[in-house]
């Protein structure tokens, strides 16, 4: 997979992103209502990247910087946001490629401490985070009190 920064206007990305809102409609019931903004993803305070295998767009992953939230001991932290990969490739390591670089790309950033959010309904993303060293935290941000909220932070 080629990975490539891009906005998250970007019509691959834009693509995407719908796609996986329709996949929270079907897993909750209702899209990611969590307010974000395009510049959020903007240098040097976050970064989208759309994954493409044999041309075709089949992954997104973004980070935003987070100095709100304290995580393992650091207020130098970014957001995991939007990873996605496409149904019909999954199974096949690219979200593990997309996580190592959304990682990489946030520590070339500055950030030390790599958070996220997740939900109880999305059992694959836990066991990808748990087993690539994420620990859980207590919540934050727009979903910090959901019953299906779980989120989880890694050192970089």
């Amino acid at each position: 997979m080629d990975i490539e920064r891009v906005s998250i206007t970007h019509p691959d990305a834009a693509r995407l992103v719908e796609e996986v809102q329709a996949e929270y409609v079907l897993r909750y019931g209702g899209r990611d209502d969590t307010p974000l903004e395009h510049t959020y993803f903007d240098p040097p305070a976050g970064a989208f990247f759309v994954g493409y295998a044999e041309g075709l767009a089949v992954a997104t992953g973004a980070w935003r910087r987070r100095a709100d939230v304290e995580a393992l001991g650091s207020a130098a932290t970014a957001e995991i946001k939007r990873m996605y990969v496409v149904e019909a490739v999954r199974g096949h390591g690219l979200a593990r490629a997309m996580l190592a670089h959304l990682e990489e790309t946030a520590r070339l950033a500055g950030a030390e401490v790599m958070i996220l959010e997740t939900g109880l309904r999305q059992p694959e993303a836990i066991a990808l985070y748990t087993s690539a060293g994420y620990v859980p935290i207590p919540g934050f941000g727009f979903y910090q009190d959901a019953p299906l909220s779980r989120c989880f932070a890694r050192r970089l």
